[in-house]
């Protein structure tokens, strides 16, 4: 049975938003058959399985759980990927970071980094982002690791 929280629903305008959302998605885990890029509407999205770390480290569960969480940008106008074979469906991927830099015509590039060296690059008009839940949580038996 999953227990019921607050669902996060957050809006990105700036750079530092993304830093927020970056935190938030540490050690989500999606599969590539959920990441789509619809080139007419310029709208990147991503479904992800989010590592609760907001109610693991204040101790709100006892147990450690994940929720369905779904990561979206507007104005998009580039998508590339590298070592991520989009072809292949079911690989699964781990989300580390998503790093912003400013490029040419004033626009930002978006990178989000992902383990053994996956990279999605966004190239987007200007920063417009949500990043929200839309599941119950349930429990996992795996709390992700990180060396020091």
């Amino acid at each position: 049975m999953s227990k019921i929280q607050s669902n996060l629903k957050l809006l990105a305008n700036d750079e530092k938003d993304l830093s927020v959302f970056s935190a938030y998605l540490q050690d989500a885990i999606i599969i590539t058959q959920d990441i789509k890029f619809l080139l007419k509407n310029k709208t990147f999205a991503c479904i992800f399985n989010r590592f609760m770390w907001e109610d693991a480290e204040q101790g709100v569960f006892r147990d450690n759980r994940r929720v369905r969480s779904a990561l979206v940008f507007k104005n998009v106008l580039n998508v590339k990927s590298q070592n991520i074979n989009v072809k292949k469906k079911s690989t699964i991927l781990e989300f580390l970071a998503i790093k912003i830099s400013k490029i040419k015509n004033d626009n930002f590039n978006l990178k989000l980094i992902f383990s053994g060296g996956g990279v999605i690059s966004l190239e987007v008009e200007f920063i417009e982002s949500t990043l929200e839940d839309f599941s119950e949580s349930w429990t996992t038996k795996h709390k992700p690791k990180h060396k020091i």
